[in-house]
């Protein structure tokens, strides 16, 4: 009896010993489900690439594009104007009545042509008359100043003779600038843009006469935002849209202004145009103006296909058949592009149709 407990209690204390923890039976089974898992996915896909109906039966359908690296640009658009470097609004220089329009719209123009006149008669008389004056008063000099050259006479006499004669030439060129004040001159040359005169018709100073551009020196001007003065340059590329000639040329910034406006925060820009089109002054214009360019190609997703968690970004690419998920960092955006830094590789296939209907793992076909 004694013999029989003892063997009992041995027993007990040997099951007890070698019983395994349940806890560690809990993950030894939940490893063993994992890894079975596992195999039961990589043989269904293997059946499924297999058999090319189970295959599409599971597999969803998505569109993908391969990624080629390309230079990225970023743009500033501002709303400018033509302007013509050369542009002058033309009045008479002293009151008057208009003789003379030798000009009409449309006619070319040399600096220093007269334009138009206004009554200089009653000038033209008192001009005549002082240069009579002045050839007697002239000679009267001349007698003098060999008197005084022989000491003979007084040196009163001789500086008399002088000043009439040096305050009828000043006479004289006062009345001929009165003369030169009475013509309406071009001081460029272009093209008459505005004749606003007429024969007969008093003019004063101020009221613009007659309008003459240079038409072969034209610009575009616009203001820009002081937060973009370290990114815009003199030499800056730049897209010029004209509106309402649906036309657009490639140029560079010409100039940009160093000085910020007080009042408005902006800096001016100037772009100069290729003159062979028909441009017209304060025509409204569209500049697009290039302020980065990535040093070297670089991958170029569509923002919309860029997914976020709260610390992250990612875009869903196809892998073997495969949709898998690929964390990004984005450098530049501009018009819904993004710059890539890291993440993708070039040829990526980066799902562009379906994205939003599938989930990283799943089987994936794709579009033809």
């Amino acid at each position: 009896m004694k013999n029989s407990l003892a063997i009992l209690v041995l027993t007990v204390i040997i099951t007890a010993c070698g019983a395994p923890n349940p806890k560690a039976q809990l993950e030894k089974l939940k490893k063993q489900k994992s890894d079975l898992e596992a195999k039961i996915s990589a043989l269904e896909e293997e059946m499924a690439k297999s058999d090319t109906t189970l295959f599409k039966e599971k597999a969803i359908e998505v569109a993908a594009t391969a990624l080629k690296p390309q230079v990225f640009k970023t743009y500033i658009e501002i709303q400018g104007r033509v302007d013509a470097d050369e542009s002058v609004a033309l009045s008479s220089e002293m009151p008057g009545t208009i003789t003379k329009i030798n000009v009409k719209v449309g006619d070319k123009v040399v600096k220093g042509q007269v334009l138009a006149e206004t009554d200089s008669r009653a000038t033209q008389q008192q001009l005549a008359a002082a240069q009579v004056s002045l050839a007697l008063v002239t000679q009267l000099y001349e007698k003098q100043k060999n008197l005084w050259d022989q000491k003979i006479g007084t040196e009163l006499q001789y500086l008399q003779a002088k000043t009439i004669k040096e305050g009828t030439e000043a006479s004289i060129a006062g009345l001929q600038e009165t003369l030169r004040m009475a013509k309406i001159t071009s001081p460029i040359d272009g093209t008459v843009d505005g004749v606003n005169i007429k024969l007969g018709q008093a003019v004063a100073p101020g009221a613009t006469a007659i309008s003459i551009v240079n038409f072969s020196k034209l610009k575009v001007k616009a203001d820009v935002a002081e937060s973009y003065a370290s990114r815009v340059k003199n030499g800056n590329e730049v897209l010029v849209l004209f509106p309402d000639m649906k036309d657009s040329v490639n140029a560079t910034v010409y100039y940009a202004s160093r000085a910020i406006n007080l009042l408005t925060r902006t800096f001016g820009v100037e772009v100069l145009l290729d003159t062979k089109k028909e441009y017209h002054p304060n025509m409204v214009a569209k500049l697009k103006i290039n302020d980065y360019q990535s040093p070297q190609p670089v991958l170029v997703v569509p923002v919309k296909f860029i997914q976020k968690t709260t610390n992250e970004s990612y875009v869903i690419v196809s892998e073997n058949n495969k949709v898998v998920k690929k964390m990004v960092t984005i450098g530049r955006e501009y018009d819904g592009m993004a710059e890539i830094s890291t993440g993708l590789n070039e040829g990526d296939l980066i799902i562009t149709d379906g994205y939003d209907l599938v989930h990283e793992g799943d089987l994936i076909i794709l579009k033809k």
